[in-house]
């Protein structure tokens, strides 16, 4: 077996890595569709179109490599893209509505000062989209069989390219929670074996079909939605809500129409 490092682009390219990519895609289009705001970022993995279904007004694409920059704005899903670090983003505090992180934690050299940093850019009630590979599943447990083969001087490249570690949705919710960032779903799919041929894959697709019923939480891929709350905070609402009459308008109003009804003659007793 072959000992050449795979990055996770060349990975992306594989069979395996096409199915996961598609199956995040769907995933991301029917989450951002209903998200509304102004301004919304993705960070990192130009590959994946992340923000074509949303309306948002401003759309950016953020990569760590100049190399990773998209020829043109169809190859983001019409975001603009800009080079930035996903630790150290050029956005001020509380001015994103939507940030998406797809495997940003698992390709960053520093995951909890990239989770600050996007818990940082975002507004109030604004959403944060965090896709992985589930170490639990299928895939996970390849990934670590084959990391501890290599320990003992096996050779051969890792199931998903050179990716350390994978974060669990359980363990990401203990992190979003001290940024007072709460977990709204987690979605999982991918339930197909830790297989590289396409063939072999196809032939399993009908464990797709079956696996959200049937070990749902043992799905390859995840993408967790969290919202950012903030104690204290009160949203605004439409006048129309928050009007209400005076208190003495509200009694007299009771007490004439009392009036109103005693004065109605009984017709029974005419």
């Amino acid at each position: 077996m072959s000992d050449k490092i795979i990055s996770f682009e060349q990975w992306l390219q594989s069979p395996p890595g096409q199915y996961f990519l598609a199956w995040e895609q769907e995933r991301y289009d029917e989450l951002v569709g209903d998200i509304f705001g102004y301004n919304a970022l993705q960070l990192g993995i130009p590959q994946l179109a992340g923000l074509r279904a949303n309306r948002m007004p401003h759309r950016w694409l953020a990569v760590s490599e100049a190399a990773e920059l998209p020829g043109g704005a169809g190859h983001a899903g019409g975001a603009a893209a800009l080079w930035a670090d996903a630790v150290q983003l050029p956005f001020a505090a509380t001015s994103i509505d939507l940030v998406l992180m797809p495997h940003t934690l698992e390709l960053s050299v520093s995951p909890h000062a990239a989770l600050r940093e996007a818990a940082r850019v975002l507004v109030p009630e604004g959403r944060l989209l965090i896709s992985g590979v589930n170490p639990w599943s299928l895939w996970g447990l390849r990934q670590s069989s084959m990391r501890w083969y290599r320990r003992l001087g096996a050779r051969g490249p890792l199931f998903v390219a050179e990716i350390e570690e994978f974060f669990s949705p359980w363990r990401l919710r203990d992190w979003l929670r001290l940024l007072d960032l709460e977990v709204e779903s987690v979605s999982f799919g991918c339930f197909r074996p830790a297989m590289r041929s396409a063939r072999w894959l196809d032939r399993t697709g009908w464990m797709d079909r079956i696996g959200p019923y049937g070990w749902s939480v043992l799905g390859a891929g995840y993408v967790v939605v969290a919202t950012k709350r903030v104690l204290g905070m009160r949203l605004l609402e439409p006048a129309w809500r928050t009007a209400r009459a005076p208190r003495g308008a509200v009694s007299v109003a009771r007490r004439e129409h009392a009036q109103m009804v005693r004065a109605v003659p009984d017709k029974g007793g005419a």
